[in-house]
């Protein structure tokens, strides 16, 4: 996605550990217009599903819009369970590079439920951990998931041929595509 990738060369910061900070449009700022746009980009390439699927926080923005563009609802994995989240839950846990930790990923039974097909939307594909949890959490439910977006793949942390070993016909689109990270460079496919 051009505007995406455009926005990511001007704005991205390359921490040096590999890890990409987009705060001004993604991860701590939101750019609505933008937001919208990759809804719609995924709307247009992913398959139709029952509901969308994401990891709080920074994936809701995305799976919002694409939730919109689809007119199905979108669910949010927790990071800790609140008190007025009813049990039985779906639970599984991720390894996070920003968080320097496991964290784990939880949702409501009433908000997965069998036979529905889902779409996961993610904000970054890096190792797959995040998203083979997702994918874990809907087959825990024994619901489909039918596709995964993500915002920004870093190619090179071997997520999509990570993901492709456990789910070899799962459809994966990327908006934007990170080849390398060396020193300060961000280099874009």
């Amino acid at each position: 996605m051009k505007e995406l990738v455009d926005r990511i060369r001007q704005e991205g910061v390359n921490l040096g550990t590999e890890i990409l900070k987009i705060d001004s449009l993604l991860n701590h700022q939101i750019d609505p217009q933008l937001m919208m746009n990759m809804g719609k980009e995924f709307a247009s390439v992913l398959p139709k599903a029952d509901r969308i699927l994401t990891a709080e926080v920074s994936g809701i923005g995305p799976a919002l819009m694409t939730g919109l563009a689809m007119k199905v609802p979108v669910v949010f994995a927790r990071k800790k369970q609140p008190v007025t989240m009813k049990t039985p839950v779906y639970k599984e846990t991720s390894t996070s590079r920003t968080k320097g930790g496991s964290v784990d990923l939880i949702v409501s039974s009433e908000y997965l439920h069998r036979g529905e097909k889902v779409l996961i939307i993610d904000d970054f594909l890096a190792s797959g951990e995040t998203m083979k949890a997702m994918i874990r959490l809907v087959e825990s439910a024994e619901a489909t998931v039918v596709g995964c977006g993500v915002v920004v793949e870093k190619s090179f942390q071997g997520g999509r041929a990570a993901l492709a070993t456990d789910y070899p016909s799962l459809p994966i689109h990327s908006l934007a595509l990170i080849t390398s990270m060396e020193g300060n460079k961000i280099e874009l496919a």
